[in-house]
C-alpha cells in the first residue's frame, strides 16, 4: 500500500486530521489497534473551544454539533458554599461549546466512511520505520498477514501509550512530567444537568466537578484518592459524596440516576519535545497530556491538528515552512494550556500533606479572583482558548 500521509490512531485527533487533508486533496490512510466500537466507547472531554469548533467546520462536521451541542457563554466556580460566574462572553467576546468527544468521533467516522476513505481498525503489531529517511513505512498485523504502508510522511495520533512516540530514539527526545496524587472519580448519567453551564468546585472533602454532555446527559467528577477502586463506589455513594461538596445554592436541582458507565482517571501533566523526528510528527495525546481540569486536552489535540494539517498543505503546495515551523508552533500554545490546566488543578483540589499555607494560598487566590475583573479576564482567555496563531 501507498499513500501520502499514513495516520497512526483513529481517535479524534487522527481522524480530524485524516479528513482536513482528506478536503485538501491530500491521501491518506489511518491504522488504528482498537475496533471502532472500543474507539467510540471511551467517555472524554466535552467541552470545545472556538477555535476546535472552527476547525470542524472546515472538516465539514459541524451539521450535528451545531444541532445538538450546548453553547455557553459562562462558567462557574464555586468556593467557601459561594458560586461566582465567569461570563465568558463579556470578558472575551466568545464562547465553548458543550459538544461530547464521542460525538465528534462519531461524526469524523461517518464522515469518513461516506467519502470512501481507508481505515483499518484492530491492526496488531504496529509499528513506525525510516521515518528518519525519505520513505517512512508504518507496519501491522491483521487477520494473520503482514502488511506494509509506505508514505510521505506519518503522523503519530496513537496517544499517550501509543508506538509512535515510543519509536523515537530515547537521546532525540525530551520529556517533562508531573504526576498529580489524586485521581478524579467520573460518572455519566441520563439524567438533567445540575445547572446550565459548568460548575467546577472547590471543597474541603476534595474537587467536584458538574458537567454536561446534552440536555439530558449529565458527566460528574469527584476528586478521589489514587488507591479508590471503581467497584468501591457504588451510585448511592458517588451521589451521596457529590452532595457533600456541592453548594448549597444549587444542591435541590441536583437529579440522580443510575451511572451508564463510571471510571477513575489519574491525573498528570506531559509533554514531550520536540514534536517532529523526521517525517514522524507527533500530535494530541502521543505529545502531551493535560490535566482535565482545564478543557483542554481535546482541543490541544485539534490545534496540533490544524498545525500539521496547514503544514502538510503547504508541502503539497511546494513550500517546507510550515511543516518545519509545526513542533515550534505547536508547543507554543501546548506550553501555555499546560500552566493553565496546571493553574487550575492547584487552584481546586485538595493536595495531600499540603498544610494550613497551601489552604491560605487557594483562599487568597479565590478572593482575588472573584473580586478582579482582571483576573477573570485571564482565566476566560484561557478558558475558551489562546488565538491560534
Amino acid at each position: 500500500m501507498k499513500t501520502q500521509v499514513a495516520i497512526v490512531g483513529a481517535g479524534p485527533s487522527g481522524l480530524l486530521l485524516g479528513q482536513l487533508l482528506a478536503r485538501s486533496g491530500i491521501a491518506n490512510v489511518i491504522v488504528e489497534r482498537q475496533s471502532a466500537d472500543y474507539v467510540l466507547g471511551r467517555i472524554r472531554a466535552g467541552v470545545l473551544e472556538q477555535t476546535t469548533v472552527d476547525l470542524l467546520v472546515q472538516a465539514g462536521v459541524d451539521a450535528r454539533m451545531r444541532e445538538e451541542g450546548l453553547p455557553h457563554d459562562g462558567v462557574c466556580l464555586a468556593w467557601d458554599d459561594r458560586l461566582h460566574r465567569i461570563d465568558l462572553a463579556r470578558l472575551t467576546g466568545k464562547r465553548v461549546m458543550v459538544y461530547g468527544q464521542t460525538e465528534v468521533t462519531r461524526d469524523l467516522m461517518a464522515a469518513r466512511g461516506v467519502a470512501g476513505l481507508t481505515t483499518v481498525y484492530e491492526a496488531d503489531q504496529v509499528g513506525v520505520h525510516g521515518f528518519d529517511g525519505s520513505t517512512p513505512q508504518v507496519r501491522w498485523v491483521k487477520d494473520g498477514a503482514g502488511h506494509v504502508l509506505d508514505a510521505d510522511f506519518i503522523a503519530g495520533c496513537d496517544g499517550y501509550h501509543g508506538v509512535c512516540r515510543a519509536s523515537v530514539p530515547p537521546a532525540a527526545i525530551t520529556q517533562h512530567e508531573k504526576v498529580y496524587p489524586f485521581g478524579w472519580l467520573g460518572l455519566l448519567a441520563d439524567v438533567p444537568p445540575l445547572h446550565e453551564e459548568l460548575i467546577y468546585v472547590h471543597h474541603d472533602r476534595g474537587f467536584a466537578l458538574c458537567s454536561q454532555r446534552s440536555r439530558t446527559r449529565s458527566r460528574y467528577y469527584l476528586q478521589c484518592s489514587l488507591s479508590d477502586q471503581v467497584e468501591a463506589w457504588s451510585d448511592d455513594a458517588f451521589w451521596e459524596e457529590l452532595k457533600r461538596r456541592l453548594p448549597s445554592s444549587v444542591l435541590p436541582n441536583l437529579a440522580t440516576g443510575p451511572s451508564l458507565e463510571k471510571s477513575i482517571a489519574p491525573l498528570r501533566s506531559f509533554v514531550a519535545e520536540p514534536l517532529r523526528f523526521g517525517r514522524l510528527f507527533l500530535a494530541g495525546d502521543a505529545g502531551h497530556i493535560v490535566p482535565p481540569t482545564g478543557a483542554k486536552g481535546l482541543n490541544l489535540a485539534a490545534s496540533d491538528v490544524g498545525f500539521l494539517w496547514q503544514g502538510l498543505a503547504e508541502h503539497y503546495r511546494g513550500s517546507s515552512a510550515g511543516l518545519d515551523r509545526y513542533s515550534e508552533r505547536a508547543l507554543a500554545r501546548i506550553w501555555k494550556a499546560e500552566r493553565f490546566s496546571w493553574w487550575m488543578t492547584s487552584l481546586m483540589h485538595q493536595f495531600p500533606d499540603a498544610g494550613s499555607f497551601n489552604a491560605k494560598m487557594q483562599a487568597a487566590e479565590f478572593e482575588y479572583l472573584f473580586g478582579s475583573r482582571a483576573a477573570q479576564t485571564v482565566l476566560a482567555e484561557n478558558y475558551v482558548g489562546l488565538p491560534f496563531a
